[in-house]
């Protein structure tokens, strides 16, 4: 059971602005809030709505990520996030492989966090854009006469940069402990 914790928000974004090395005034410049408002919210209101979103685009993070009613207090495991990330890349030449092993690895380490969510969803945009530049490619090659192994390249370009993609992801859930190519939605 997931317990929800108010307090964990407000430590959130103050930990947040502290990382980034911002001050109180800095950050309401920025999301253009009052410095007033920013003092109550770290004291322990909660952002709603506009306050909510321009925090969040200020900070660099998702909405809901400000709201205490979708903000567990769990811990990430940021080595089994990076394992689950770098599962898709020992599978990403096997079609829909990239996006099951990590779902499945994200299940079996009880890893449901907006990290191995973003990492799926990732890889779920990433085998539809590649599967239809493929299918382009087979129909420009048919199309225009183009050499035989056209297609074997447009797949092994987006293979390589599926792998590109995955790495600059791992490095960056070192780093900053958040993902490089990430989305503000999910699909899962």
């Amino acid at each position: 059971m997931t317990v929800w914790n108010l307090n964990q928000v407000q430590m959130d974004i103050k930990t947040i602005r502290e990382q980034k090395h911002l001050t109180q005034e800095e950050l309401a410049e920025q999301s253009g809030l009052s410095v007033r408002t920013i003092q109550r919210i770290e004291a322990g209101q909660e952002p709603r709505g506009h306050t909510a979103k321009a925090l969040a685009k200020a900070l660099g993070v998702d909405v809901s990520y400000l709201s205490s009613a979708e903000q567990p207090t769990e811990t990430i495991n940021y080595a089994l996030v990076k394992r689950i990330n770098l599962s898709s890349a020992f599978v990403c030449f096997i079609p829909l492989a990239n996006i099951i092993l990590p779902l499945i690895l994200s299940h079996y380490y009880k890893q449901k966090n907006h990290l191995t969510k973003g990492i799926i969803t990732l890889q779920i945009l990433w085998s539809i854009i590649s599967t239809l530049m493929f299918f382009i490619a087979g129909f420009l090659r048919l199309t225009f006469s183009l050499h035989h192994q056209t297609t074997l390249w447009v797949a092994l370009v987006f293979i390589l940069i599926n792998l590109v993609m995955i790495l600059v992801n791992a490095a960056n859930i070192d780093k900053y402990k958040k993902l490089y190519f990430q989305f503000n939605f999910s699909l899962i």
